[in-house]
């Protein structure tokens, strides 16, 4: 018992006796975070994090020390909190620390998992937004403003991931940057087949003098029509699921209401 009341005073010590051993005329909060920072950008991204958080935008270096840091932050917290218990209901050293470690790695699977599944978000709502997209592009371009005006005036007017996209674009190419590459960067960064191949369709009608609206026409179709195939599939998915309830709940439910007054009879004639 007493190694236990040691050993957790030790996990509560340590955190504070590192932040006063940075120096005490700077703040150590401040200094703490520094190193953080510093540990978490010479971390190795084995799992692709600076790709994916690009995809949502934030490609800077302090987007993903930020996310390291919380990352792990939440790992160790939620590994120290369960190992607290486990000692305070006196379980074993050892099983402690094993239980403790797979909760740390399970907390850093699932926020792994949460930057996924905001990435998978995004990109259905850019697909869902691009037919109206290619549909203003097509309309404007037709009526005699050249890619990049057409570009700029979806990005002043329409508020969603797709124009914020093309914002990007914008910006890239008054640094510089010439039209194709910046489109190029934005289907590379987006990851989408639908995105990309317009996006493919667009540089190529552009380096070659191909006739732009009948190509950005083609897609406006082929986009409504992907469009209505998502939803058909959504709606056969969500058709099946409303039949689980009924099957699994409704249906023995009614069975048994129907069945009842027959077996109490036939109980009452058996006595």
């Amino acid at each position: 018992m007493m190694f236990t009341i040691i050993l957790i005073a030790m996990l509560f010590a340590i955190p504070g006796g590192t932040l006063f051993a940075f120096d005490s005329q700077a703040d150590p909060f401040k200094e703490l975070e520094r190193r953080a920072k510093s540990a978490a950008s010479q971390s190795r991204d084995k799992s692709g994090i600076h790709l994916r958080l690009e995809e949502l935008g934030r490609s800077s270096e302090r987007d993903y020390q930020d996310f390291r840091i919380r990352q792990f932050g939440f790992c160790a917290a939620s590994a120290a909190i369960v190992m607290v218990l486990l000692l305070v209901s006196n379980h074993s050293l050892l099983s402690a620390l094993l239980l403790a470690g797979l909760i740390g790695a399970f907390v850093f699977v699932i926020i792994d998992r949460e930057l996924t599944g905001q990435i998978k978000k995004r990109r259905q709502r850019i697909e869902a937004e691009f037919p109206a997209v290619v549909e203003m592009l097509t309309l404007a371009i037709a009526a005699g403003e050249t890619p990049m005006s057409a570009m700029l005036r979806i990005a002043e007017s329409a508020d969603g991931e797709l124009s914020k996209e093309f914002a990007t674009v914008i910006t890239a190419v008054r640094t510089g940057e010439p039209l194709h590459v910046s489109l190029d960067a934005m289907g590379r960064r987006v990851k989408s087949v639908m995105i990309r191949r317009f996006i493919d369709a667009i540089v190529t009608a552009t380096l070659r003098g191909a006739p732009l609206i009948e190509t950005l026409s083609r897609h406006a179709v082929e986009a409504r029509a992907n469009q209505r195939n998502i939803i058909m599939n959504a709606a056969g998915k969500a058709e099946i699921s409303m039949m689980i309830p009924v099957v699994f709940l409704i249906l023995p439910i009614s069975i048994l209401f129907a069945l009842w007054p027959s077996l109490t009879n036939l109980n009452l004639f058996a006595s």
